[in-house]
């Protein structure tokens, strides 16, 4: 199959591939709702030295810079209390943590998760983090230009592999919330 966007060797149905996602990935995919049917959610399988974005994109075409999201996880603090986010903007830009993302987890400090916690959390690669399969009652911020896109390209959970993603498909994720301004430049 041919994907929507960019050029890539191997394209393929997320449900025709689960085998090649991580666990929480391949779970969320399998029990997968919304408008968007989880057909429409492609895996392009891509060199893991390649996969951070910056690098990405000269591998595999510049175009793709302006279809991409970046997925973080922030951790908000209040009170001897933390909750843990995600945050899926446009690699063009950067999540506003310590603005919105404060603002919208009603925390009094919010800062970028280490890198440990985001990858023990959510048992995905640091580097290919997704939306996609995050843990359950996490709230995910997503920034409002993601959700206009035809297509999005984000990671797949680990370094090797991105998730090509329909825009509208990331405000149907458990715990999604668009935003305006969550990626700022």
């Amino acid at each position: 199959m041919r994907a929507p966007i960019g050029r890539f060797d191997q394209a393929t149905p997320a449900p025709d591939c689960l085998d090649e996602l991580i666990g929480p990935v391949a779970d969320a995919v399998r029990h997968w709702r919304g408008s968007v049917p989880a057909e429409q959610i492609i895996h392009v399988e891509t060199d893991p030295r390649w996969a951070d974005t910056e690098v990405f994109v000269e591998h595999y075409g510049q175009e793709l810079l302006e279809q991409s999201a970046n997925c973080v996880v922030v951790a908000g603090k209040r009170g001897g209390e933390t909750t843990l986010a995600a945050c899926v903007v446009l690699s063009t830009t950067r999540v506003d943590v310590n603005g919105v993302v404060r603002r919208q987890l009603g925390a009094r400090k919010a800062s970028f998760a280490p890198m440990d916690t985001a990858t023990g959390e959510t048992g995905m690669e640091y580097g290919g983090i997704t939306p996609v399969g995050l843990p359950a009652g996490w709230p995910l911020l997503v920034d409002s230009a993601v959700v206009d896109l035809p297509y999005v390209l984000v990671g797949s959970g680990r370094r090797r592999g991105k998730l090509l993603v329909p825009g509208k498909a990331f405000a149907e994720l458990p715990g999604a919330v668009v935003l305006e301004g969550l990626g700022t430049a």
